[in-house]
């Protein structure tokens, strides 16, 4: 009889089963278990489950049941009970009752169901189905490019599906997917693509949010993808797919961009209520709702839309949403009704702060009185994105009155270039640059008394993750460290395992660590606890990554033997294990083996022993070693061995009994390759009969056949072993049994064994056939079909020997060229033979190799795939122009893209339609490598529009299309400006002076000529411009200094354009110099110093007049004429007069109107009066430190000492303070610090990677501090063994 190996123990005779109940029904399981005193537990969702009103467990002997009242659908989850060692898992399955439908409905499905075509009185209404309907036959509509994606199964996930949209440029849309999760253990994953492989979910930001929410009482999840401000590139064909473990679905649908509409202007009071949607595909979002990516923009305010009614495109039932109706201002209702509507009006328009929107309403009436300093008042708020500028505008009545600006009350005053103030005529301009979440806040244009208030919002743009998680598997024991890089630096991110958020604990089993852009989640010692989905979130998207821990593999140094004893014997059992640590149970025929005063088990090390004093026949039976926590056992049996003597002499027959074991000799026996064969045949005949044992390959033939030569034989007698072929055969009798067996059975051990007894009584012959099954054999190398950015699918062919049993599927592991680590894509076999791997890094090579599975276990992998790239299109080519253009032809050129990706650039594909078609034609066959191209024999006066395309080996680009067609037509001379020789340098005038500029150029058809400043068009009542065929005239009649700057003129003929620019500097008469001072008197000498003016006249300073007066006649003479320095000695002065001074500036155009005039006079003493000599106060020598040589960042290799030096200067000598992370050094032994001459040094010795950090040198004494940094990095030694792996 063959033994049982590595047979896994069961504690549980009867298993619960998963069960399938209808919401409020009474569900009960039940489990029968080995032992009556065994201990089980029950869980739900891997938690222990207690008794309450919800649940009630019982247990009656090894009877237990677990029952589950009032079911609904949250009991729709996994359970598990556990019994000792073993573990059972169940589900239940909730599905809701069952609701008969209204008798119009169930007869028009009758009439449905009977009738091959719906008439117009049998049709049921269908508007609320007319989805599914249309999701049916969505497929067969759709052309062959975008039929859905066919490589697994379709099982109709989708309960309503994203239907194809059309938008204009600048409007919002939103594509809405719907999937029932009744019948779903987990949230389905799904993923927007857009054409065939550019997965969106990293393209979220400003202009794409991915959102999905769940509802409890539908069981729906929902899922949204919403295009803020569409841009013409955004069309194309798009796919939703929808995956939850074995089931799939896709969708596919387009958006089609038309150009922008001509909007009027927006209210930017509606920017004060909330969006809400309802039935009918409107957006809605709940508390149950979350965000996929930007997940804090969901909650900013909308300028472009908000406070508007709107609706979708009702083309049967989408779930588009587009504003297409005119758009109605809330405000205007709100003033114009009764105070008793106004409630009415908020739930109409789904306004949900009243409150608010009627205070600024009461502001809004007290304001409407016509005011007499403003034209025109600033708009009721404004919002702008942090970093960039915005220019607030008011006009005033009075073009010379004095305007205030206040922020929260407070005037602001002019600093650098943070504000500037601007008037031009009667509009006053307050820019501020470079917003920040300091700018948010109340500003206040100031008039007299007149008032005119907005409120500025400083939009803050989401953090983006850059480099996104990546999946681990490591071993119990080892470090895990997770690492994200975000967009900005020292930026917010919050981390999760399984939903639930990571902080910091006293065991320090996480730690989170940041550098710059880079964080870093840090698991230490991982077990199996640690299994799971990490997460990482900022408030503009997400990256999750699982964790994959697997415990070392037990291995069997020396398994247990069988054993044959005597009766009053000791009968010993020992295994060794290679882990010391494990702990293990003793089984006797299935039940456990407890210690007694003959019984006795040990573990010492790796070696496990039962013993067992004294055998007895009742110690006879099969024992069984399990080791705790791994999924295998060691198996051998205990024969006794009776002596008895027989007087009485007899002779029976020699009989072999295999009907006894339960077998025929058409049974077959199988055991798996490497395990214990062993044939245990019980017989009877007497004397004690001769036992042979044949084998053969092939089945025994049929009586009357010749008989096939064995290949192997061995013959038993008396006990004795006549006859052995094999090292690894044992053959052995007892009484009334004879025992064949095989240690390490192989495949070539298959085959038909005959045992035949004989004796003088007679003879017995019986054939067993033995099967061996064996893991299959390794895959051949696996073949990569296709590439893209981040994935790649494969194929491979079944292995060609499966084992003996069916293959149960494939494993799949990748890795990168370089390393020798393998990753495993797959835990759970992959049936298929084909394969898409996800989650690659464009531009680095990889390989595949297989396993394949089946009921015995995995074969060696196959041998690695040959390398290869994942591969993007590049980016779409930049800066497509016409360069000229006939009757007949035209010449485009462009430049390369910006980003062209790991893969060379093959070419580039031009193509042309006609406007206002879509039916694009290629200009020429193949790829051209220029950058411009000639496209020939085009329809004259026709309007054509042009795209180029960029293409590697993984496609095409998006397109570079030209921003508006072009009509086909002989431009008779190219536009051309012809700038005089004068113009070509800066124009300067004075101010009140004419500006008159005469620019010719050439082109026909006449040109359009266009002026700008700055990117702005002029303004008609400063600047006049005239145009004729060949020159522009450019006239100012009347300069002033806001008048300077950089002018652009622009000649332009259809797509073919000409620029110049031409630089104009109003000059004015300077401002007077400043704290003009009398440095210091002596003899007939005064020295003066002063400060260069204020306000240069937008031109340089030439020089200054010095001027003396003595003051009793106050008659002013000059000292110095265009003298150039700001400091001057006046000598020659009369003893006894007294004198004061004064200074003007000069520039081009002349003197300052006003001087400067010293404060204080110098008198020039007579002679005779004593000298006395001058008090000079001791000069300060004291100079506060000052860095003169700074700290340089370094990375150095841990063990090796490193020194960091600077030099500081100071007086006196300062006082210098070493800080690492600003923690202080200074008393630490693992740091020296040394100065010399200035020269100040910090070394660390023999520092490890955890001395890495920011180290901080101070320097202080009376006259102030000063301080210094650098980055120190400390790379880990890399090992011989590192260089050999």
């Amino acid at each position: 009889m063959p033994e049982p190996t590595k047979k896994t123990v069961s504690a549980f005779t009867k298993k619960p089963k998963s069960q399938t109940a209808e919401i409020g029904a009474t569900v009960k399981f039940e489990a029968e278990t080995e032992k009556l005193d065994a201990k089980v537990r029950w869980q739900r969702d891997s938690k222990d489950v207690s008794p309450s009103d919800k649940y009630t467990i019982s247990a009656e002997g090894n009877k237990h049941s677990f029952t589950i009242n009032n079911a609904d659908m949250e009991d729709a989850v996994g359970y598990a009970v556990i019994a000792g060692g073993s573990k059972v898992k169940f589900e239940l399955k909730i599905k809701e009752s069952e609701v008969k439908p209204a008798a119009v409905d169930t007869k028009a499905d009758e009439a449905k169901e009977v009738q091959p075509a719906p008439t117009e009185s049998s049709a049921p209404d269908t508007s609320e189905h007319a989805s599914n309907g249309a999701a049916d036959g969505a497929h067969d509509a759709l052309p062959e490019s975008h039929q859905p994606d066919t490589r697994q199964d379709l099982t109709g996930l989708f309960t309503e599906k994203p239907q194809s949209g059309e938008v204009s440029v600048g409007e919002n849309i939103t594509f809405v997917a719907k999937v029932c999760g009744a019948s779903l253990l987990k949230k389905p994953t799904v993923k927007w693509f857009k054409g065939k492989w550019m997965d969106l979910a990293s393209k979220s930001g400003k202009h794409l949010q991915l959102k999905e929410h769940y509802d409890r009482n539908t069981k729906a999840y929902t899922f949204e993808m919403h295009i803020i401000a569409a841009k013409a590139n955004y069309a194309g064909a798009y796919r939703c797919e929808v995956a939850s473990r074995d089931k799939f679905d896709s969708c596919n649908f387009d958006l089609i961009v038309h150009e922008a509409r001509v909007q009027e202007g927006l209210d930017i009071r509606s920017a004060f209520r909330r969006t809400s949607t309802g039935a009918g595909g409107k957006k809605k979002m709940g508390e149950h709702g979350s965000s996929t990516d930007g997940g804090e923009d969901s909650g900013e305010l909308d300028f472009s839309g908000l406070l508007k009614k709107s609706s979708f495109l009702k083309t049967g039932h989408r779930n588009v949403h587009v504003s297409s109706e005119p758009d109605v201002d809330v405000w205007e209702i709100l003033q114009k009704a009764p105070p008793s509507e106004f409630e009415k009006i908020a739930f109409q328009y789904g306004i949900t702060d009243l409150r608010g929107m009627l205070k600024r309403l009461k502001k809004m009436k007290k304001e409407e009185k016509k005011s007499e300093a403003f034209l025109k008042k600033l708009d009721p708020a404004y919002q702008v994105e942090k970093g960039h500028k915005i220019k607030l505008q008011i006009e005033v009545a009075n073009p010379d009155v004095e305007v205030k600006w206040l922020k929260n009350g407070q005037e602001i005053h002019p600093t650098g270039s943070k504000y500037i103030f601007e008037s031009v005529g009667n509009k006053r301009f307050l820019t501020i640059n470079n917003c920040t979440l300091a700018d948010d806040a109340a500003y206040t244009c100031v008039i007299g008394d007149e008032k005119s208030v907005t409120e500025l919002f400083v939009k803050e743009p989401p953090v983006l993750i850059l480099r996104n998680l990546e999946d681990q598997m490591v071993m119990k024991g080892e470090r895990v460290e997770f690492e994200c890089e975000v967009s900005e630096e020292g930026a917010q991110v919050k981390w999760e395992k399984d939903g639930v958020e990571l902080t910091r604990d006293e065991s320090f089993k996480y730690r989170f660590k940041k550098d710059g852009c880079k964080h870093v989640l840090i698991i230490n010692d991982v077990t199996k606890e640690d299994c799971g989905h990490y997460r990482v979130k900022t408030n503009g998207g997400q990256s999750l990554a699982e964790l994959m821990v697997q415990e070392k593999q037990l291995e069997v140094y020396q398994n247990i033997a069988d054993l044959t004893v005597k009766a009053k014997d000791q009968a010993m059992f020992k295994c060794e294990v290679s882990d010391e640590n494990v702990k293990g149970i003793w089984y006797k025929n299935g039940v456990e083996v407890k210690p007694d005063a003959r019984t006795h088990i040990s573990h010492i090390g790796r070696i496990h022993k039962l013993t067992i004093d004294d055998v007895k026949p009742d110690d006879e039976g099969d024992y069984t070693f399990v080791p705790e926590g791994h999924a295998f056992n060691l198996s051998a049996k205990l024969n006794f061995l009776e002596v008895k003597i027989d007087f009485v002499p007899r002779q029976d027959p020699p009989k072999i009994h295999l009907d006894c074991m339960g077998r025929t000799a058409e049974s077959t026996i199988i055991v798996v390759a490497g395990n214990k064969l062993r044939l245990d045949v019980p017989i009877t005949g007497d004397p004690a009969p001769t036992v042979i044992w044949t084998k053969s390959d092939k089945a025994r033939p049929k009586e009357g056949d010749l008989h096939p030569e064995p290949s192997h034989t061995w013959t038993l007698k008396d006990g004795e072993v006549l006859t052995d072929t094999d090292g690894r055969v044992h053959v052995e009798s007892t009484k009334g049994h004879c025992i064949f067996t095989i240690e390490g059975a192989e495949r070539q051990d298959e085959g038909v064994y005959s045992v035949i007894v004989r004796n003088p009584a007679g003879e017995d012959a019986a054939d067993i056939n033995v099967k061996v099954v064996d893991v299959p054999d390794p895959p051949e190398a696996p073949r990569i079909l296709s590439v893209s950015e981040d994935s790649c699918i494969v194929q491979w062919d079944p292995p060609v020997y499966n084992g003996g049993q069916p293959v149960i599927g494939y494993v799949m592991e990748r890795k990168k060229t370089k390393s020798y680590r393998w990753m495993r894509l797959n835990f759970d076999p992959y049936k298929e033979t084909t394969y898409e791997a996800k989650r690659m890094i464009e531009g680095v090579a990889y390989e595949m190799r297989i396993y394949a599975v089946n009921a015995i276990g995995m074969s060696r992998p196959s041998a690695a795939s040959q390398p290869f790239v994942p591969i993007a299109p590049t980016s779409e080519p930049v800066g497509l122009c016409v360069e000229d253009i006939s009757d007949t032809t035209i010449t485009l050129k462009w430049r390369a893209p910006e980003r062209i990706g790991a893969a060379d650039l093959d070419g580039y594909g031009v193509e042309y339609c006609k406007e206002g078609s879509d039916e694009w034609v290629p200009a020429f066959a193949g790829l051209t490598e220029r950058t411009s191209v000639i496209i020939r024999d085009l329809p004259t006066g026709e309007k054509m529009q042009f795209r180029v395309r960029a293409y590697n080996i993984a496609g095409p680009s998006p397109p570079a299309t030209l921003q508006q067609a072009v009509t086909i037509r002989e431009i008779m001379q190219r536009p051309k400006i012809w700038v005089p020789r004068n113009l070509r340098q800066t124009i300067i005038r004075k101010v009140g002076e004419t500006v008159n500029l005469v620019i010719p150029f050439q082109g026909k058809p006449r040109p359009k000529v266009t002026w700008t400043k700055d990117g702005e068009p002029l303004d008609p009542k400063q600047v006049s411009v005239r145009n004729s065929d060949t020159d522009t005239i450019f006239f100012i009649r009347r300069s002033e200094r806001k008048d300077s700057g950089k002018y652009d003129l622009q000649v332009q003929i259809e797509n073919v354009e000409d620029k110049a620019s031409v630089n104009i500097q109003i000059v004015d008469l300077p401002g007077p110099p400043q704290n003009l001072k009398l440095a210091d008197i002596w003899g007939f000498n005064v020295a003066l110093e002063w400060k260069p003016p204020k306000d240069n006249g937008n031109c340089d300073i030439t020089g200054y007049i010095i001027q003396k007066a003595d003051k009793k006649t106050m008659e002013w003479y000059t000292v110095y004429d265009q003298y150039r320095r700001t400091n001057c000695v006046v000598s020659d002065l009369i003893m006894g007069n007294e004198y004061v001074f004064r200074v003007y500036a000069i520039n081009m155009v002349g003197l300052s109107p006003e001087p400067c005039v010293s404060k204080d006079s110098a008198y020039i003493q007579k002679t005779g009066i004593d000298y006395k000599h001058p008090s000079y106060k001791e000069h300060d020598f004291s100079e506060a430190p000052k860095f003169t040589h700074p700290l340089m960042n370094r990375s150095v290799i841990a063990g090796y000492n490193v020194t960091l030096s600077c030099s500081v200067r100071g007086i006196p000598k300062p006082k210098i303070i070493w800080y690492k992370n600003k923690i202080d050094l200074t008393n630490e032994p693992k740091y020296r610090m040394f100065t010399n001459q200035g020269v100040l040094t910090l070394e660390i010795r023999k520092p490890c990677p955890f001395d890495g950090g920011v180290y901080t040198c101070k320097a202080i004494n009376d006259s102030g501090e000063d301080t210094v940094e650098c980055k120190l990095e400390v790379r880990s030694q890399v090992t011989k063994e590192d260089i050999k792996k």
